[in-house]
């Protein structure tokens, strides 16, 4: 049984991971965020440790390195807001513990070398979420396209997830903060057109809004038409509260790739391969973080 501790656990995204560590066999030692919201850990947990401060968890890491084995901290997982992963990365790794990071591992790749140097001077391990290349669906693309070598694949990608007017008036509407709609929104899918079709030799950008986004792909072996949205206009029913603000959808060669479920436990399936030693590391991460920093500045570098 290992021991996490985890930064952002009033996050959005928080509770997919203190599922993930529950269902593994594991257990949330400890846990923080500035928010004290945080009632929802009573839900996985009974005994977190809650710090409102980063540098108390910090100082709490650091003692039970010292102390007795079965007290210390062996992950650290990430949902801190994602212009602070880097630095909750360089935590981890420095308290001696592995970090697992929520998506994207950093906004501007520049930043990866830096990890890169910590992980190797720590010898520790960066971990980031990519679920949508354990989904069952896209692995079974993957196999599939793979029996079609030579091929070129007309592709269509869009995803419309609505959110209310707080969205831009919080962190993940700042694109200093959170990188905007393409980091915050699209990086999994970015990573998976990568994964699926190869590198990119060509953008193009033909919308470019806070709330909306929209262009074509240039892939080794496909054209990809994508579109990304958070306004609820821009989904094909009227949504309900709590009901229908999501819509996927991806076609491939004009057939559609069935995608409406199977999301809810690919954290945990995310879990199982990092604990078995076959995480996503910084390497599988800067591919999408050079595209999207690429759509986000209009031009492949």
């Amino acid at each position: 049984m290992k021991n996490f501790a985890l930064i952002g656990a009033a996050g959005f995204i928080a509770p997919r991971h203190m599922q993930a560590i529950r269902d593994t066999g594991n257990r949330l030692v400890a846990a923080a965020d500035p928010a004290d919201s945080v009632g929802i850990l009573d839900r996985y947990f009974l005994d977190v440790r809650y710090f409102p401060e980063i540098e108390r968890l910090d100082r709490h890491i650091e003692k039970a390195r010292r102390g007795p084995q079965e007290d210390r901290v062996h992950y650290v997982t990430i949902c801190s807001p994602n212009y602070l992963h880097d630095a909750h990365v360089r935590l981890a790794l420095r308290s001696g513990c592995g970090a697992i990071c929520e998506k994207p591992l950093v906004i501007n790749p520049w930043n990866l070398d830096q990890l890169a140097q910590v992980e190797e001077e720590t010898g520790g391990k960066v971990n980031t979420i990519m679920q949508l290349r354990l989904h069952p669906a896209v692995v079974a693309l993957k196999e599939r396209l793979a029996g079609q070598k030579g091929a070129r694949h007309d592709v269509e990608l869009t995803y419309f997830t609505g959110r209310g007017p707080w969205y831009l008036q919080s962190w993940k509407g700042n694109e200093d903060r959170s990188g905007g709609l393409l980091v915050n929104i699209g990086i999994h899918f970015f990573d998976m057109l990568l994964w699926l079709f190869g590198k990119c030799d060509g953008i193009e950008v033909a919308e470019m809004k806070p709330t909306r986004a929209a262009g074509v792909l240039h892939l080794d072996t496909a054209d990809v038409r994508w579109q990304l949205s958070t306004d609820f206009s821009s989904l094909p029913q009227a949504p309900l509260p709590g009901k229908g603000t999501t819509f996927r959808r991806i076609v491939v060669d004009g057939e559609e790739l069935e995608f409406s479920e199977g999301f809810t436990e690919l954290h945990t399936r995310s879990y199982e391969e990092i604990l078995a030693g076959r995480g996503f590391g910084i390497e599988d991460a800067r591919p999408a973080i050079l595209l999207v920093h690429a759509l986000r500045t209009h031009g492949l570098h």
